[in-house]
């Protein structure tokens, strides 16, 4: 890092850049001075801008703390901090240790979109599309709105009635959201944040299964359509009085996954061919086809009367074993990427390695891997295999930043 890098920084405003990233990460003084064998009177002094922080300093709390160091140097203002954002549901955690377990995955949840927004400038990739409008739901059934908002959404997008297999493609490239599948607690299904800079942000349990996943996604995107400037924690099997926000969210998915006038029809479909009963199992082959869980198109089967209301209780206490039933059916797994990272995202990684604008190590940062597997994923992103006659695979070398249009 160039000296004159730092030194462009009011130490004042890198200061407190530095103590906000350290009381996001849950960090004392003492604790950082600590890791990093330094006084703690020197990290009360940087944080003050009583004393100009060296560029090996800078890089060694930027570490520390998660974050690239371009949000520290930067000439952009600091993200709003996403912790500030949820303190109140990170305190009402049941536990001490839940706590630190939410705030570090809200924590990682920011790294992330700041890291892709620092890549995005990097690689001068920031054409982004205009969001939508908020839609204005206030007064109206949650159930009822949703149902007009998934309707207008699936035409502006170009849907139709049918299922989203590529739900997640279809957010990021055709929306602009920022999504990720990441660790957090197992009672949490999703996060949704929003702020200027970052944009419209999607954190998904990497825990959960991934019809589990498709629905918190939908879920929080139903958030940012009515409600962006208001961050939300999804749990799962909330108690009670459920929000009127909660409860459009959830019908929002539904009619988003399962479209009314699509699934009426292919249920009529198969109500038909088995004159007029459908059993357990076309319900089973109806939810892989939308590729939603069971429960899930059973509930909306019943939200529809297309089935009595009850169902899918009485069916789960006859016993009824969905994954049992979905072998039995010859129904496989959908294939999906687990991936934690977007494709795009590592595809600005790797753009941004390959034009000298980061180095081995940061690629790692950003990457969140070990030295070995960032080389594969830039092999992997940058080569083309192919199978000669012999055998033997055969790696062309392709640009990613190169054009595909023009001369």
């Amino acid at each position: 890092m160039q000296e004159n890098v730092v030194d462009s920084v009011d130490p004042r405003v890198l200061g407190q850049r530095l103590q906000d990233a350290r009381r996001a990460r849950g960090l004392t003084q003492q604790e950082v001075a600590g890791s990093l064998e330094l006084a703690r009177t020197t990290v009360t002094a940087l944080e003050k801008g009583e004393r100009r922080i060296r560029p090996d300093e800078l890089i060694s709390l930027a570490g520390l703390y998660g974050r690239p160091v371009s949000s520290f140097v930067g000439s952009r203002g600091p993200s709003a901090e996403f912790s500030v954002q949820f303190r109140k549901s990170v305190n009402r955690a049941s536990s001490p240790e839940a706590q630190q377990a939410l705030r570090r995955g809200v924590q990682e949840f920011q790294a992330l979109c700041e890291d892709y927004l620092w890549l995005e400038t990097v690689t001068g990739a920031r054409s982004r599309q205009p969001y939508p409008p908020q839609y204005e739901i206030a007064g109206r059934p949650p159930e009822d709105a949703a149902e007009d908002v998934a309707v207008s959404e699936r035409n502006r997008l170009g849907l139709g009635d049918g299922p989203v297999l590529n739900l997640q493609e279809v957010l990021e490239n055709d929306v602009g959201l920022r999504i990720f599948y990441t660790q957090l607690p197992s009672h949490l299904a999703g996060i949704f944040a929003y702020t200027e800079d970052l944009g419209g942000c999607i954190a998904v349990n990497s825990r959960h299964p991934e019809e589990r996943r498709r629905w918190s996604m939908a879920h929080e995107y139903g958030h940012f359509l009515t409600s962006r400037f208001r961050p939300e924690l999804t749990a799962l099997g909330r108690g009670g009085r459920v929000a009127a926000s909660e409860r459009f969210a959830d019908s929002f998915a539904r009619a988003m996954l399962m479209p009314t006038p699509g699934l009426r029809r292919r249920f009529y479909q198969i109500s038909r061919a088995a004159d007029g009963a459908a059993t357990a199992a076309e319900v089973c082959r109806l939810a892989h086809y939308y590729f939603v869980s069971v429960e899930a198109m059973m509930l909306r089967l019943e939200e529809l009367r297309l089935v009595p209301g009850g169902s899918w209780e009485r069916l789960r206490d006859r016993g009824f074993r969905v994954r049992e039933a979905q072998e039995q059916l010859g129904l496989s797994p959908h294939p999906h990427d687990d991936a934690p990272l977007p494709l795009r995202y590592q595809f600005l990684a790797v753009q941004a390695h390959g034009e000298g604008d980061l180095t081995e190590g940061e690629l790692c940062r950003v990457l969140r891997q070990d030295r070995l597997s960032a080389r594969e994923t830039v092999q992997n992103l940058t080569h083309s295999f192919h199978l000669l006659h012999e055998g033997e695979l055969m790696a062309i070398p392709i640009d990613p930043g190169s054009r595909v249009t023009g001369t």
